[in-house]
Order: structure tokens, then C-alpha cells, then sequence
């Protein structure tokens, strides 16, 4: 029996394989990435390394488009002329910047496009010239780079070699100074309170409590401003003459700076004296007479045995500004050590003599009932 061929079937597969090939070509032409396309030539003023026909185009990014055409400038060797083939929509202008980007981990070079503001002329056919070294690579950018630094290192080479010898004199100068600028930077230290230190130590003046009974009073009101002094003496640190270095004073302070400490005491050695008619801190208009003191000195003195010393100018004056008493007023104690503790208590000796003879004269001189 002889089998007859299934023509309607060969037929119809015939037929369908002619329609899926003009489908895919009419695909291709239109929404497929051939569609209508614009050519543009492009120049590299310079190698455009593994660039192949056919390579992408890139827009900002995004494929437009393929290399179509590669060769060189006949009028300059060193110039590769190129032509590409992008969509039509793509907006080219006459501004756009080309380059050459290189993409995965190969370096597969694509020609990169990007921006421009311009408007191209109707139907115009633009030339785009590559930024200059658009051709390098990552590689050939570094060799370029290198040959560069070479080239200075190579013209300043005897600056280079005077400047390393130099920093060797002065690094062995240092090394050989070690034990000084150790000294120095110590001393800076101690300038400015910086560094690691012990915590201060905290020292106050007492006042006299024995001052005398209280024969007479003051009669008048009477203020004690914060003292004068010379900005040496605006400290709460204890001063010596001559000076010199004592680390068992480097944790030392007065309780307040010395003016506003003897302002403090004095005050107190009025109120242990009377405490009715005790002294204003300050002039508020309406004390009747100002004591006012200016210090001279507030020191220890090394020169021969080691002793405290307090001298004191004082003034009283009325509300119009008369000076009616003045005179100074000073004294000393001889302590045995140079120390903290002892030099505290030889102040204390001193400023009690001082105080008492203070109060005394002032409330003489001011007028008593």
C-alpha cells in the first residue's frame, strides 16, 4: 500500500516558517534595535585600543547603537576616524562628548556618548570629536602618569638628594638631643598645665582671731574693694625671689587669687573685730570711707633663710575721694623648710600681724565712737 504525504502539513509548516521570518526581521527593523537609524562619524585624536566594528554605543548609559565603520585619518596618522550607527530618537548634538569606556572585568571598550545642549541643523551630518586621550586605558593613564612623575623625580634629582640628606643631619641631631628635648617638651608642659600631674592641692589663708577687744568701733561706714596689684600677683600660684624651680610647690594653690584672698581676710579680720559695724566688699555709694589696699608683695624670699613676706600700701579714703590716712604696712616670718605646709603657716603668722595692725589703724584713723 504506498503512504501519501501529508502535503496539507508540509505546506502549512512551510508557510508558518515564512511568516516568523518576516516577523523577526520586521521585529529587528523596528522594536527589535535596528529600526531607522542615523550615522554619525566620529574622530579620535589619538589610539582607541580593542575598539572593534560592531562594538556598542552607549548614550548616557544607555545602548543606541554600534560602531559601523574604523579607519584612519588619511590626513593625520595619528587620528582614527569612526563612524557609528545609533537610533534615530537618540538627541546627538553637535556639543555631545565622546570617549571611549571600557566595561566588565575584560575592558571591552564601547564608545561612550554623553550630553551636549546644542540643536543640530536639519539634516546635517555632525562630526563628534573625542575628548583628548579618550583612547587611554585604566593601565595606559598609570604608565602615562609614572613616566610623568619619573620625569620630575629625574630633573630635581639633586634638590632631592640634598633635601634626604638633610633630613638625615637633622633626625640624628635629634637623636642625639633626645634627653633635651625631653626637657623641653616637659617644661612646655609645665607652661601651660598640660600633661599628665597630680591633682592640685588646695591652700586658704586664715584671719587673726584675736584681734583685741574691742575698745573702740567704727563709727562710719567703711568698704574694702578688691585690692591692686601688679599682674604677677594676680595668681593663685605662690611666688618666690629669686625665682627658681620647686617641684613640691607644682600642685600648689591659694584658694583664690592673692588680691581677692586678702580682700576676703581682711574682711573677716574686721568682722572677728566687730562684728556690728564690719566692712562692706565693695563701695555701693554709700559707705562713708574706703580702705583701699594695693599689694606690694606676697612671697616667699629664698635669698638667705627662707621666710614669708607680706607688704601692704593702704589708704583710707572719704566719699570725696580725700585721702585722710595712708601709710604701708609690712612684715615677715622665717620658716625653716621650703614646703608647702610650713610656708602656709609662716602667711598665716605674717598676714596676722598685718591684719591686726590694719584694723587698729584704720579704725583710729576713720573715727571711733
Amino acid at each position: 500500500m504506498e503512504t501519501r504525504a501529508p502535503y496539507v502539513l508540509i505546506g502549512a509548516f512551510v508557510l508558518a516558517a515564512i511568516l516568523a521570518v518576516f516577523g523577526f526581521v520586521y521585529w529587528l527593523n523596528n522594536t527589535g534595535g535596528i529600526g531607522p537609524r542615523t550615522t554619525y562619524r566620529v574622530q579620535f585624536q589619538g589610539p582607541v585600543p580593542g575598539l572593534l566594528v560592531g562594538a556598542g554605543v552607549l548614550f548616557n548609559g544607555i545602548r543606541v547603537g554600534e560602531v559601523a565603520e574604523l579607519g584612519l585619518a588619511q590626513d593625520n596618522p595619528r587620528f582614527v576616524n569612526a563612524t557609528i550607527s545609533v537610533a534615530s530618537a537618540t538627541p546627538v548634538r553637535p556639543d555631545t562628548r565622546v570617549g571611549l569606556d571600557f566595561q566588565g572585568l575584560t575592558g571591552v571598550p564601547v564608545v561612550a556618548l554623553e550630553g551636549g545642549t546644542s540643536v543640530a541643523k536639519s539634516g546635517e551630518v555632525v562630526t563628534l570629536i573625542a575628548d583628548a586621550g579618550a583612547g587611554q586605558s585604566m593601565t595606559q593613564a598609570a604608565r602615562d602618569a609614572l613616566r610623568r612623575v619619573d620625569s620630575v623625580l629625574e630633573d630635581n634629582a639633586g634638590p632631592l638628594k640634598d633635601t634626604i640628606a638633610n633630613f638625615k643631619t637633622f633626625s640624628d641631631g635629634l637623636a642625639r638631643n633626645t634627653d633635651k628635648l625631653d626637657g623641653i617638651v616637659a617644661g612646655i608642659e609645665k607652661l601651660t598645665g598640660g600633661g599628665a600631674s597630680a591633682p592640685k592641692r588646695t591652700y586658704d589663708l586664715r584671719a587673726p582671731q584675736d584681734i583685741g577687744p574691742v575698745g573702740k568701733a567704727l563709727s562710719a561706714s567703711l568698704a574694702i574693694p578688691e585690692p591692686t596689684a601688679i599682674a604677677m600677683l594676680q595668681t593663685q600660684r605662690m611666688l618666690f625671689s629669686p625665682v627658681r624651680d620647686t617641684p613640691n610647690f607644682a600642685e600648689f594653690l591659694w584658694s583664690d587669687s592673692i588680691p581677692k584672698l586678702v580682700q576676703a581676710r581682711l574682711i573677716d579680720s574686721f568682722e572677728n573685730y566687730d562684728i556690728a559695724h564690719a566692712p562692706l566688699r565693695t563701695d555701693l555709694g554709700q559707705a562713708d570711707y574706703q580702705l583701699l589696699i594695693d599689694i606690694r608683695r606676697f612671697r616667699i624670699a629664698t635669698d638667705d633663710e627662707p621666710r614669708a613676706e607680706i607688704v601692704l600700701s593702704a589708704r583710707i579714703v572719704n566719699k570725696n575721694g580725700g585721702v585722710i590716712a595712708s601709710r604701708i604696712i609690712e612684715t615677715s616670718e622665717k620658716f625653716d623648710k621650703v614646703e608647702p605646709a610650713a610656708s602656709v603657716e609662716a602667711f598665716e603668722a605674717a598676714f596676722s600681724h598685718i591684719a591686726k595692725e590694719l584694723v587698729h589703724w584704720t579704725v583710729a584713723s576713720a573715727g571711733a565712737e
